[in-house]
């Protein structure tokens, strides 16, 4: 596996991780010796040892901002803390979703048992309407989505996008199976459709304003392609 690397400074290295990849293994883990994690394909790929600053889900794919030493690790976290870094998704969901849309339903700690408060910012970027039945109906609609989470809790998105019954495409603990189903079926799609895609920050080592951004993974493309939508990260 060849990764994207999208930035490099002293201090960072930001790379595009795929769909399907832990970031890294947890302490004893069973599955060491069956799959690599983002930060050994790194280790093995440029000889780097790098510090995850966030975190995404295995399944969703995009930008993963990794600092090179420990000592860097807090000072790009404080971005995330103090709210001082813009961050946008991608998504493709069930039906038409609104054209714009503030969530601000509770979602669940990491303990999985206090709600704490969440606030996602969505915007409808496209929309399209398929001759393919998928029950209860004779035809399916879907809409490509902007999502801004302005926190950060643990599947935020992934809750927010089926709390307004829009949940996201291929999506097995959060998501609607028969449309799952269906984007596996006619396009061969298995994956979740979830995409960091950009990233803009201060460096707070150089001062200098930062703009990442993630190619989409080849499913999207050629979803992109056949549903004649624009690919908002060219």
């Amino acid at each position: 596996m060849s990764l994207e690397i999208i930035f490099e400074d002293e201090y960072l290295l930001c790379v595009t991780k795929p769909n399907n990849v832990l970031t890294h293994h947890a302490f004893h883990s069973r599955n060491v010796a069956d799959e690599d994690s983002l930060l050994q394909i790194i280790q093995k790929e440029r000889g780097l040892k790098v510090y995850p600053v966030h975190r995404l889900d295995r399944k969703t794919s995009g930008i993963m901002m990794l600092a090179k030493e420990t000592r860097f690790v807090s000072k790009f976290q404080e971005l995330f803390t103090n709210k001082e870094i813009q961050k946008t998704y991608f998504g493709i969901v069930r039906g038409f979703s609104p054209e714009t849309r503030t969530i601000d339903s509770p979602v669940k700690g990491r303990d999985g048992k206090i709600h704490k408060e969440a606030l996602t910012e969505l915007k409808t970027l496209e929309t399209v309407l398929l001759n393919i039945p998928v029950k209860p109906y004779d035809s399916s609609r879907y809409s490509f989505v902007e999502l801004a989470p302005k926190t950060g809790r643990m599947h935020q998105l992934r809750v927010h996008t089926n709390k307004i019954s829009h949940p996201l495409i291929g999506d097995s603990k959060y998501g609607d199976k028969n449309h799952n189903v269906m984007f596996d079926e006619n396009f061969g799609c298995k994956n979740l459709f979830l995409h960091a895609g950009k990233l803009e920050f201060i460096n707070p080592f150089t001062s200098e304003k930062i703009i990442l951004k993630a190619t989409f993974p080849k499913d999207w493309i050629a979803l992109f392609e056949k549903f004649s939508w624009r690919n908002p990260l060219i």
